[in-house]
């Protein structure tokens, strides 16, 4: 890593800080890429992916979380 353009980053203030990082984020998110996934991230995707073909009635409509933390969020 680059240690002086670090520091001068530390010297932003907060909000010149955030902008920095939003047109980081935009910028590697309009690449259209995604870092490869790890061996623990691949592990548990199949075995939710197990869980799910074993259960698959087991499972919460969106608008029914989306109500829940919407509430919860209220409190």
């Amino acid at each position: 890593m680059n240690t002086q353009l670090l520091e001068q980053v530390r010297k932003l203030d907060i909000n010149e800080q955030i902008d920095l990082v939003e047109a980081i984020w935009d910028g590697i998110a309009s690449r259209g890429e995604a870092p490869p996934l790890t061996d623990a991230q691949k592990a548990e995707l199949d075995r939710r992916l197990a869980d799910h073909l074993a259960n698959p009635e087991d499972v919460i409509p969106w608008n029914e979380v989306k109500a829940a933390v919407l509430a919860k969020i209220r409190q």
